[in-house]
């Protein structure tokens, strides 16, 4: 896919395929909703298996980036940064982007705040794929208020889990350990920094 070539992302090429192929495996179940699209490459990664099992991938972010998205922060990328709005926004980059898609039909974007968007949500889920802030808070709200919505054998997948602290932060490892925890979810595997579990 050479149109992905230039599309920012941090999502590994292992995890990735893994990803794409959880989402065919559970499409039968319930479509995929991602939170936390930044640009958009992942989506536009699922969605070609999306289209080939005719479901759709939600994206859902608020595109004003994660703590670690802001001025003076590691991941912050100037290229983002909106001056007419002054703050960072990564909107127009992601629809540039999904517009180059050629399963563009099967990415359903909704932009806005995780938790107020999951008080009216409906639609039974066949994968939740984490993958928004990381601080405590952030991760920790869009366990609570999204895993519930997986449907049972459904998966739940969890971004940037790090068992060893030197490696990265701690509240996507620690949001995997109260999935565990709270005998809802079992692992199946960790693929790198990608936790996977299955709804029981």
């Amino acid at each position: 896919m050479k149109y992905l070539d230039k599309v920012k992302g941090f999502l590994d090429d292992t995890e990735a395929k893994k990803l794409s192929s959880l989402i065919g495996k559970t499409s039968s179940l319930g479509p995929a909703l991602e939170i936390g699209t930044y640009c958009g490459k992942s989506a536009m990664i699922f969605s070609e298996v999306c289209h080939k099992n005719n479901s759709y991938i939600f994206t859902l972010d608020h595109h004003i980036g994660s703590e670690e998205h802001q001025v003076g922060e590691e991941y912050h990328d100037e290229e983002l940064f909106d001056v007419r709005l002054n703050k960072f926004n990564s909107l127009p980059e992601f629809l540039k982007n999904i517009e180059k898609s050629p399963f563009s039909e099967n990415i359903i974007p909704i932009i806005g705040d995780s938790v107020e968007v999951s008080k009216n949500w409906k639609i039974p889920l066949g994968l939740l794929f984490i993958d928004g802030g990381h601080s405590m808070k952030a991760a920790k709200n869009d366990f609570d208020y999204w895993s519930k919505h997986i449907v049972s054998g459904g998966i739940l997948a969890i971004h940037d889990v790090f068992p060893n602290p030197k490696d990265g932060g701690r509240p996507p490892y620690e949001i995997f350990c109260i999935a565990k925890e709270s005998n809802k979810f079992k692992e199946i595997e960790l693929i790198k920094s990608l936790a996977v579990l299955e709804k029981v």
